[in-house]
């Protein structure tokens, strides 16, 4: 995608935890809502006692805050389901907070993490966005990506999980600052290169993906489904 990143409609982004929207697509959420988009995120997850202490999970939640805010994002919202315990959490629960919150937003595009990345919360929460985005009426999300996140998606084993092969990419030359500003926001969370999570591995990422497709930078996607 080169132009605008026009006919989204809604944007919803889902991340299992704060900071992967930033790594997964945030030069895509800079465009558009550079573009006028209306777009949302949603974190599934939030750290609790005794595995996450309170100071950590609230400097986090506003590290999220000024990110989302730097983006320009439309609302931000939290399930607050435990974070690295989603297996713990009974699926139907996990749905039905995921299917109220399509309620509310109402999504026409869903970003989601990919169904192969390692860390199970991020399986369970494509999964469960999933069946929230069933079209079991006239109303449902008509395009849906998963994105990448640096240190999940690339450590699956490709014998375990399926492997993550793009075919949808998002231009972001005018839009890498951007996201890696958003990046930096989450101060307890940037790590020093040679880490994955650090400023040059995401920038690296993105010149990678944008070579691929003869451009100075992108952010890759798998397409799950479109309606047209």
């Amino acid at each position: 995608m080169t132009g605008a990143l026009t006919n989204m409609g809604t944007v919803l982004v889902i991340a299992p935890h704060p900071d992967d929207e930033i790594l997964g697509c945030g030069g895509t959420i800079a465009r558009l809502t550079a573009d006028g988009q209306t777009v949302h995120i949603v974190i599934t997850t939030r750290g609790k006692p005794p595995r996450y202490p309170t100071e950590d999970v609230e400097r986090v939640r506003a590290e999220a805050a000024a990110a989302h805010t730097l983006l320009g994002v439309t609302q931000s919202h939290w399930l607050d389901h435990p974070a690295a315990e989603l297996d713990r959490v009974p699926h139907a629960e996990l749905n039905s907070s995921m299917g109220a919150l399509f309620e509310t937003v109402r999504p026409d595009t869903l970003f989601l993490p990919f169904a192969g990345d390692i860390h199970l919360d991020h399986q369970l929460t494509f999964r469960s966005a999933l069946v929230a985005a069933r079209p079991r009426n006239w109303r449902y999300p008509t395009r849906i990506y998963a994105y990448e996140t640096l240190s999940e998606t690339n450590w699956s084993a490709p014998c375990l999980a399926p492997g993550f092969a793009p075919n949808v990419f998002v231009d972001i030359q005018q839009t890498l600052d951007r996201k890696l500003d958003a990046f930096a926001c989450y101060r307890s969370q940037v790590c020093a290169f040679p880490n994955e999570r650090s400023p040059e591995a995401l920038r690296a990422l993105a010149t990678l993906r944008g070579a691929t497709v003869h451009r100075r930078a992108a952010e890759a996607f798998l397409l799950i489904r479109e309606v047209s």
